[in-house]
């Protein structure tokens, strides 16, 4: 990949694609209301599903799973809160999950990380 960018779209991308293969229809893509941004958000049976991506390039020194931060959850779901305002959705069953891109050499590896983190006050 030769930049960041490209390599999150090309990212997100194959979070789409692979959520899609599991049964997720994608509602959105890089949802905004004002500063706050959710990557993804599908839905599959069990509910609504915000999705934080993170495309990286190995070696990977800390665990994908690991690299939302405690600022990055509240601000993703309170973008979820909003989004789910606006879109009429109250009431639904809501997870927060992320979806790894590791890329190396010519290779790809995704792993999903369904229900990454539950927050206090969704």
């Amino acid at each position: 990949m030769r930049d960041r960018r490209q390599k999150g779209i090309a990212g997100e991308k194959i979070a789409c694609t692979f959520l899609e293969t599991r049964g997720h229809h994608i509602l959105e893509r890089n949802w905004h209301a004002g500063h706050l941004e959710v990557d993804i958000v599908s839905e599959a049976d069990d509910g609504v599903h915000f999705v934080e991506v993170k495309a990286r390039t190995a070696p990977v020194l800390a665990p994908l799973d690991r690299q939302v931060s405690p600022l990055k959850q509240k601000r993703i779901t309170s973008a979820a809160l909003r989004y789910l305002g606006r879109k009429n959705m109250a009431g639904r069953e809501v997870f927060f999950d992320i979806v790894s891109v590791t890329y190396e050499g010519g290779a790809t590896t995704v792993k999903y990380f369904p229900q990454a983190w539950i927050p206090l006050y969704v």
